[in-house]
């Protein structure tokens, strides 16, 4: 989650998703701010004084991928390519802010890394 390394007000979070997404996707507000309005009524993150949102205790253990857009599958080749690129982005933070985490995975990360370079020969 992205409040996990700093905390972020909606903004943020918005612009943060379309450069992670590079820029196939900005979520808009009547998307995000009910999500953390849900996520804060669970208690899983705070809203401080300042209007950023913080996670929780709660939040902390119960971190998941947050992304993608529920029921939508991509739909076309370019699609495909942004969402992978999106997972390999997300995959590369957590290998560098939480390497357990990605570490049993890594024999089926280089298998399929090994699959892809196949494509391109």
């Amino acid at each position: 989650m992205m409040i996990q390394r700093s905390p972020r007000n909606g903004a943020e979070i918005m612009a943060e998703i379309e450069t992670m997404t590079q820029g196939w996707w900005r979520p808009s507000p009547g998307s995000v701010y009910p999500v953390l309005d849900d996520l804060t009524s669970e208690g899983l993150i705070n809203k401080r004084e300042d209007g950023r949102y913080e996670l929780t205790s709660k939040g902390k253990e119960s971190i998941e991928w947050p992304f993608g857009m529920p029921n939508r599958q991509p739909q076309g080749i370019d699609e495909m390519l942004n969402e992978m690129t999106g997972y390999v982005s997300y995959f590369e933070d957590l290998n560098k802010s939480d390497r357990t985490r990605i570490e049993p995975h890594k024999d089926r990360i280089k298998k399929i890394a090994e699959r892809l370079s196949n494509l391109t020969r």
